[in-house]
């Protein structure tokens, strides 16, 4: 038995369309604020970190940045309270990569 008889026998009053699925594809736009972001170094543990905080806009869009920007630098962070945190120093390149994006950015601590 494959997929199409389970779903049939699931499903019997539906019926199979031929339309394509129409997808929206309007990219993301991140809220560019004119306050800079802050991106300071520290060491938790005594391991260096870099934090990165002061983004005024959507939560959900700070995660999206996060995200991003761990994937660019192929390094390992996370996401707390209102803050991302990034394991190593990278604070030139990050505030590079903000830059590019219309934010402004300021280097704190070091």
């Amino acid at each position: 038995m494959d997929l199409q008889d389970q779903l049939k026998k699931l499903f019997p009053d539906h019926e199979v369309s031929n339309e394509p699925e129409t997808v929206d594809e309007t990219p993301h736009k991140l809220f560019v604020q004119k306050e800079p972001i802050l991106c300071k170094y520290e060491k938790r543990k005594g391991k260096p970190t870099t934090i990165i905080s002061g983004y005024e806009g959507e939560e959900e869009d700070f995660k999206l940045l996060a995200k991003e920007i761990k994937s660019k630098l192929a390094i390992g962070g996370s996401f707390k309270d209102g803050e991302i945190i990034l394991q190593g120093d990278y604070r030139d390149k990050i505030m590079k990569i903000l830059q590019d994006k219309g934010f402004k950015t300021k280097r704190v601590g070091g």
